[in-house]
């Protein structure tokens, strides 16, 4: 006997479609497409930056330039940063108050002690010196009648004819006078300080640095309102020039006095002063954890001014003659490799690195002197290792 589902025919069943069912539209094909190609595209981007991009394989390099380095540095036992400071330096003021009336000199001007560089108005004072000489005069007529009426008191009352009141009169009004004289002369010196208050001079053989003031601005002992200078010009003694350097506590005991060091300015890096340590300022400062040391120059010229700053380096105690020795051209030693016998460096190209020969000189501590091949700031791989090579694809940092 057939089962209930074998007597069951299913040829006949079928779906019938509403009538109202289309085909898939135009822009739904068009939507359709569009997807497919961004997938495409995220797939083709992702792939290039696999390849290409930050996850490139191609290696990391840094660039260093060839610069000039003293030979001396092969024997420095430390480098520190400093400014040029005048040990020498004054903000000349005016002791008196009034506009100013006179400025005799202008920034880099040199002056000499003692010399009047600036006056402030001092007509005013100048008349009361005149009187207190007048009055000086007065009382020194004055002292003349009175000392001839005391002779003539003293004459008539060795005779008799006078009486001893009317001499101590006469000697009262000589001693008068006299007081009055002295009084006369100290009014006659605080007239001519306040007038020689009124001229500004220079306390010392040095050089104009700033100009702090002109004239008719008024000008006053420590700028006794906002609206009056003090200083009228900043002096330097330029012969007194240091080289003031902070080093760190932790290397303070590799400095001594009378050390020998090399000084080179940060304007002039291809020029190099002999110096020597001449003061160990005996304090710390506290927040940066260093010492000042002042560094003297041993010669210097007029290229060496207040506030440049300042390398130094500080020598081995036999490394004078070194010091002397001219700057030569040099690069970091892990910079010129051996490549099959000879040693080359690698400058970048577009994105690749170019193999240059050069002439190698003796060793400076980590730099190794360049004698031909590059010049001065020519910039190369600052390390090279065995994956770089010439044309070798690298991504410069």
């Amino acid at each position: 006997m057939a089962t209930q589902n074998e007597s069951i025919d299913l040829s006949g069943l079928r779906i019938d479609r509403p009538a109202d069912a289309k085909e898939p539209s135009e822009k739904s094909r068009h939507t359709l497409i569009l997807g497919i190609a961004a997938a495409i595209l995220s797939v083709a981007l992702g792939g290039y930056f696999l390849t290409a991009g930050p996850l490139s394989q191609d290696p990391e390099v840094q660039l260093t330039a060839a610069s000039y380095s003293s030979p001396s540095q092969a024997n420095a036992v430390l480098t520190a940063s400093g400014y040029v400071v005048a040990q020498r330096k004054a903000a000349v003021a005016s002791k008196g108050t009034g506009p100013l009336e006179y400025l005799g000199v202008v920034e880099g001007d040199k002056v000499k002690k003692g010399q009047i560089i600036a006056r402030i108005e001092n007509s005013d004072i100048r008349a009361q010196v005149d009187q207190a000489k007048a009055n000086l005069k007065l009382n020194e007529a004055l002292l003349k009648d009175s000392q001839r009426s005391l002779d003539r008191q003293k004459t008539l009352l060795g005779r008799g004819l006078t009486s001893q009141a009317d001499y101590d009169a006469a000697e009262a009004r000589y001693q008068q006078v006299l007081a009055s004289i002295d009084v006369a002369k100290a009014q006659v010196t605080g007239a001519e300080v306040a007038l020689e208050n009124t001229y500004i001079r220079a306390p010392f053989d040095g050089t104009v640095l700033t100009k702090n003031a002109d004239v008719g601005e008024m000008v006053a002992p420590m700028a006794a309102s906002v609206s009056s200078r003090s200083a009228v010009v900043t002096l330097a003694d330029m012969s007194s020039l240091e080289v003031e350097a902070d080093v760190s506590e932790s290397n303070i005991e590799r400095i001594s006095v009378n050390q020998p060091c090399e000084i080179t300015l940060d304007a002039y890096p291809g020029t190099h002063y002999q110096g020597y340590v001449n003061k160990i300022v005996p304090t710390a400062d506290r927040a940066k954890a260093t010492v000042m040391v002042k560094v003297a120059f041993r010669s210097y010229d007029s290229k060496v001014l207040p506030e440049m700053s300042a390398k130094v380096l500080f020598l081995a105690k036999d490394a004078t003659s070194a010091s002397k020795a001219r700057p030569v051209l040099t690069l970091p030693a892990a910079a010129v490799p051996l490549r099959d016998g000879r040693t080359v460096v690698y400058a970048v190209r577009g994105n690749a690195a170019v193999e240059i020969p050069v002439s190698a000189g003796k060793a400076m501590g980590g730099l190794i002197e360049i004698t031909s091949g590059i010049s001065a700031g020519e910039k190369v791989i600052a390390r090279v290792d065995d994956s770089i090579r010439h044309g070798t694809k690298v991504v410069v940092k």
